[in-house]
Order: C-alpha cells, then structure tokens, then sequence
C-alpha cells in the first residue's frame, strides 16, 4: 500500500488547475445571468413575415420582362425563364397570370409561389371594360 495513498505533485497541480478553471467558470456565468436586462425574454425562433425582411419589389410583368428579370423570381433559373419567353413568343403575350401554368414546368405549387410576384400588364387590372382594344377615334 506504500504509493498507492501519496498524491504526487503532478495530481495537486492538476486538481489545482481544475479547481481554478470551475472558478473561472462560475464567474463568467454569474456575470452572463447579471449583464442580461431583467425580464427580458430571448427567442430563438420566431416567424417574420417576408414582407418585413424582404423590400417590396414590384411585380414583374410577363408580356414585356427579358431573361434576367424573370431569372429574379424565386423558383426561376434560367432554363425556366428562357421556357417562359418562349412560350410568350410562340403564343403571343400571356392574357391572364394563370395562363402561366401552360409553361413546361410551372404548376400549380410554383404558380401559388409566383402568383403575388407577377403580372400581365392590363390584363391583370379587371376593371370589367376592354378600353385597350377600343379605337381612339370612336368607330
């Protein structure tokens, strides 16, 4: 049993390092609890609305928008934006944002993405009258 019941120096230095490290520990948790402002609540988690974070952009209009416009919508790469374009070429300008969903590869879960992100000019203001196609001189 001679040795086995002595501490040497090296587990007094040890046991003092760790001792000193647990103090250290403490103080700074005790410091952390005090520095915070009593009553307030931290949240880790909490849904913003887009809006708030993200500026208000204004639509994009699919009759007259180019590749990099389109290509800023989410959901939309290039080869997606190049498909819309055309679409828009072989079947004219879009009458209605829903005709958007004829596009390979734009559903109906892509469309709900986009649906408040786009528009088609005049058409998208129904105001129950055709005055675009009326002739201005009244015949």
């Amino acid at each position: 049993m001679s040795g086995r019941g002595k501490v040497t120096k090296s587990e007094i230095v040890l046991l003092g390092l760790t001792a000193l490290f647990l103090c250290a520990l403490a103080v700074l948790s005790a410091q952390d609890r005090t520095a915070r402002a009593p009553g307030l609540t931290v949240e880790t988690e909490v849904q913003v609305p887009p809006e708030e974070i993200a500026p208000d952009f204004p639509p994009v209009d699919l009759n007259t928008a180019g590749l990099e416009e389109l290509d800023t919508l989410p959901g939309i790469g290039e080869a997606l934006a190049r498909r819309i374009i055309a679409w828009r070429e072989a079947n004219g300008p879009f009458a209605s944002k829903e005709q958007l969903m004829e596009v390979s590869g734009i559903g109906e879960a892509k469309y709900a993405e986009l649906e408040d992100r786009i528009t088609v000019g005049d058409a998208d203001n129904d105001d129950g009258g055709d005055t675009a196609d009326e002739d201005p001189g009244g015949r």
